[in-house]
């Protein structure tokens, strides 16, 4: 995973760390940003952060944003280092990416959401399936994620096992999850992640500003 997309970490990471983004924004420079509301070009919104959070059928409606602890940095061990001409060919990039991998995979939890019911949007990246349907998936915040770009970091990823069977739900499909949340690493082959919802409900996403 490293070398078939280090060109791309080693970009990102750049941009990061000359932009001081955070690592949420780090994460949407791969693709498209949370922020944003069209699910066919970016990954859905839940609520503007400064409207107190709104409840459905008894799930809070959560943004990714608070998945993440307020004062973790990922970038904070890569704020003194020049990217700029840093090729793939470089051996410093390879360790370089290595640990940026590292400090992403091993991404801490916000607590305070442990056990809190929670309803998220998301792209589907499947993990389980069969004919009858997909029993297993990761829910990621950007579109390609984990297949076309590197995995986000582990506090924004979340291991969903469904209610039942969900049968025609295909990879970056856009869903609405509803479940209890908790914080439980699993270590797939698609990516680590630091969330599970057991039994989730799966809905298609709507976006709520256009429904």
């Amino acid at each position: 995973m490293i070398m078939k997309h280090r060109h791309l970490l080693i970009s990102l990471l750049s941009l990061a760390v000359a932009t001081g983004l955070p690592g949420v924004v780090l994460a949407q420079a791969a693709g498209s940003t949370p922020a944003l509301s069209r699910p066919s070009a970016s990954a859905p919104k839940a609520q503007a952060d400064t409207k107190p959070a709104a409840t459905q059928g008894g799930f809070r409606t959560t943004t990714w944003e608070e998945l993440v602890p307020k004062d973790w940095d990922p970038l904070k061990q890569f704020q003194n280092m020049n990217l700029s001409f840093m090729s793939d060919a470089d051996p410093r990039a390879n360790e370089l990416l290595k640990r940026m991998r590292e400090t992403w995979d091993n991404a801490p939890t916000n607590n305070a959401m442990d056990g809190v019911a929670v309803r998220i949007p998301g792209y589907v990246v499947p993990l389980e399936e069969s004919k009858s349907g997909l029993k297993e998936f990761l829910l990621v915040p950007y579109f390609g994620a984990c297949i076309h770009t590197p995995p986000p970091p582990s506090n924004q990823i979340i291991d969903v096992k469904t209610a039942r069977l969900q049968k025609g739900l295909q990879s970056m499909d856009t869903v609405w999850i509803s479940g209890t949340l908790k914080t439980l690493r699993s270590d797939t082959f698609m990516g680590a992640s630091s969330y599970r919802i057991e039994g989730a409900l799966v809905e298609p996403y709507k976006d709520p500003v256009t429904k």
